[in-house]
């Protein structure tokens, strides 16, 4: 203990850590019937952090060539000792992160986290939502097998439909005109290093925001909060949430072990693509309402109006705390609340009878 209390000192005086563990003991997080959805953040974030650990250890034997990257990742799961677990950990982190980061999203919503003056909270944690969506594409294509390498030519496909933009942003995506051991190359530097660098610089802000404002209380839920004991940060709040992240542990190492992620075959840009190609679940409602859309909507490209229909309703998600008017003075706008509802079922329902089926 005497080497810890010397440790700490030192620290202390160089680093002056006093203020921070002053404000870590005496912030308080409020209490109420909707106090569980504080969790889902937390638990996006350290999913984030097993992404980061696992992928670390996988880089040690990916090659990111179209020759020796489908061998690579063959290798880890058949050879390196618990290298399927490794992968099946890192592959499945990535859909439980952006499943947490959609429910921390939407709670953030209907709780009306986004209001003044949480605007930039708001605005970057949908941006951190676009990058692990980023994350999850460009990861998808590095096992070179047929099912990501067809999947990624479908979704770069419909980048070209972007009016004016469309051509350049597919051969940046690609490398070129086609999916390549280029695109390969290109989305591994995208999946290690870019997209990286940029989430944690603006987790970082995301973190500092929250802690600056602290944890909002829901319209109509004051008087609850203000008649429940609010619980300390640390150690309350901090142990509950590691409760929620070892429940996240034991879900994921139950899924890696139990259904580990399966490698395919080798793709072949010259074989035609597997009927029923599909994108990863978190793009099936872009992708199957796309589908049922016409060739031609008013001499229009239907891909084309289906793309600039979901760009604006991205927009205005993004711009609800300038858009609801209400939010600013407490009372949220009841068209927004139905909004979100809306927006919830239709992801919701889509994903769902894309899995069922029912789409075809």
């Amino acid at each position: 203990m005497r080497i810890l209390d010397r440790l700490w000192r030192a620290l202390d005086d160089r680093l002056d850590l006093a203020p921070l563990v002053e404000f870590a003991t005496h912030k308080e997080v409020p209490q109420h019937r909707r106090s569980w959805a504080y969790y889902f953040g937390g638990l996006t974030m350290f999913f984030f952090f097993v992404q980061v650990a696992t992928g670390i250890l996988l880089l040690l034997y990916y090659r990111p060539t179209a020759e020796a990257a489908f061998e690579s990742v063959q290798f880890i799961v058949t050879r390196v000792p618990f290298g399927w677990l490794i992968r099946s950990v890192h592959s499945w982190s990535a859909n439980l992160m952006i499943l947490a980061a959609f429910a921390h999203m939407f709670s953030v919503y209907m709780m009306g986290s986004y209001a003044r003056p949480r605007e930039f909270t708001w605005w970057s944690g949908f941006v951190l939502l676009l990058l692990a969506m980023g994350f999850g594409f460009s990861g998808y294509l590095l096992p070179w097998n047929e099912l990501s390498f067809f999947a990624t030519r479908v979704g770069t496909d419909m980048v070209s439909k972007v009016p004016l933009a469309g051509e350049w942003l597919l051969k940046f995506l690609r490398g070129g005109e086609e999916v390549t051991g280029a695109t390969l190359t290109r989305f591994f530097g995208f999946h290690v290093a870019v997209l990286p660098m940029i989430t944690m610089a603006l987790l970082g802000v995301h973190l500092a925001l929250l802690q600056r404002q602290g944890m909002h209380i829901p319209e109509g839920l004051e008087e609850e909060a203000r008649a429940r004991k609010p619980l300390r940060f640390v150690p309350n709040f901090v142990m509950r949430e590691g409760v929620v992240w070892l429940v996240g542990l034991a879900a994921l190492a139950a899924l890696a072990a139990f259904f580990p992620w399966e490698l395919g075959v080798k793709a072949d840009p010259f074989t035609s693509a597997p009927a029923g190609i599909k994108p990863e679940w978190y793009f099936l409602f872009m992708f199957e309402a796309l589908k049922l859309l016409p060739a031609h909507v008013l001499g229009i490209e239907g891909e084309l109006v289906g793309l600039g229909v979901f760009s604006l309703a991205g927009l205005v998600w993004f711009l609800v705390p300038v858009l609801d008017r209400g939010s600013q003075v407490g009372h949220r706008s009841r068209a927004f609340v139905v909004l979100g509802w809306l927006a919830l079922a239709y992801v919701v329902s889509f994903t769902l009878l894309s899995f069922a089926g029912v789409f075809k």
